[in-house]
């Protein structure tokens, strides 16, 4: 009997020991069932695949660990250059339950925060978040929203005193703007200009094929100078921007760093691509379990000015001794 008793013991702890084993191995499997195996975020963009700087956002997002496709989905939605899309688009992206959404440019922002107020975003744009509408603090946001304000529109009347600079007899300047965008700044641009004495001479362009016909009218508008927009879409459009400057041998300013480098005369403003990555990195940080109240909105602390004197000879531009003297980059 002893034995009998010994031997159902046995037994009985040898059951409940496979409960218990079975119990470890499958007591985590209604959660994984309801989580996915790696995060997925949206990429909402203004612009479309060959937008340039979408690399380094991933070299930020890859700082952090995250690598598209082996550890993390990104699920990219691009507007085209047509906002009123980008509604539809986060709309699809909140409906698919992303984990997070980066929101490239103030109307994919917009987009984004008014389809969720539970998914967090990380935006990137050029104007002032509390303006817009995003966060009403930059030091801790208070909603989903926190991200990378680039500051770019309280940069234009800087541009237009570099522009005169340069050519101290120009009489009038043509100012490129996105008709389908907020430009505030324009009334500001159009005062300082004439308190120079000069004419601010607004040329519209919201499509690649406006913008073919903007720099078509800039003779009519007998411009000596022009001053590209604060306007997401352009950042798109550089190459064929450099290439109208050229083609109707225009001196050009804008505000990205790479414009110049692309062949644009000069330019003065932060860096896009670093901006970028630093979104990038941002949304590497609230999927390892960061806040978004506790990330305040990131601005850029240096500007760049850029000069292209290859640009400048063809144009038959003299640069000042005093940009050069102060300009960060140089290209010959």
């Amino acid at each position: 009997m002893p034995g009998v008793i010994l031997g159902t013991g046995i037994a009985m702890k040898r059951r409940k020991f496979i409960v218990l084993v079975g119990g470890a191995a499958l007591w985590p499997l209604p959660g994984r069932a309801r989580q996915r195996a790696v995060p997925v975020i949206g990429y909402l963009h203004f612009a479309g695949p060959t937008y340039p700087m979408t690399a380094p956002f991933l070299q930020g997002l890859g700082e952090t660990g995250y690598v598209d496709g082996k550890n993390i989905t990104v699920e990219y939605r691009w507007a085209e250059g047509r906002y009123d899309r980008l509604p539809a688009l986060a709309a699809d992206l909140v409906s698919r339950k992303v984990d997070l959404i980066a929101a490239m440019g103030p109307p994919s922002a917009l987009a984004a925060k008014n389809a969720t107020s539970t998914i967090p975003v990380v935006f990137l744009i050029g104007t002032d978040p509390i303006e817009e509408g995003l966060v009403t603090s930059l030091a801790r946001p208070a909603g989903n929203l926190t991200g990378v304000s680039m500051l770019a529109v309280d940069l234009t009347l800087k541009r237009l005193e570099l522009i005169t600079a340069i050519l101290p007899q120009a009489r009038t300047i043509a100012l490129l703007v996105n008709p389908n965008n907020a430009n505030p700044w324009i009334t500001e641009a159009l005062e300082a200009a004439r308190a120079q004495g000069i004419r601010l001479s607004i040329l519209n362009a919201a499509t690649e094929n406006e913008i073919d016909a903007a720099f078509a009218n800039l003779a009519n508008a007998h411009a000596d100078a022009l001053i590209i927009g604060d306007d997401a879409f352009f950042s798109d459009r550089r190459e064929q921007l450099v290439a109208l400057a050229s083609r109707y041998a225009v001196p050009a300013i804008e505000r990205w760093a790479e414009f110049a480098e692309a062949g644009g005369l000069i330019s003065y403003g932060s860096s896009l691509s670093a901006s970028y990555r630093l979104a990038g990195t941002y949304v590497g940080r609230i999927l390892k379990g960061g806040k978004v109240t506790d990330l305040p909105v990131e601005q850029p602390t240096k500007f760049t000015l850029a000069v292209n004197l290859k640009t400048a000879k063809a144009l038959g531009v003299s640069i000042p001794p005093s940009i050069l003297a102060t300009a960060d980059e140089v290209i010959e």
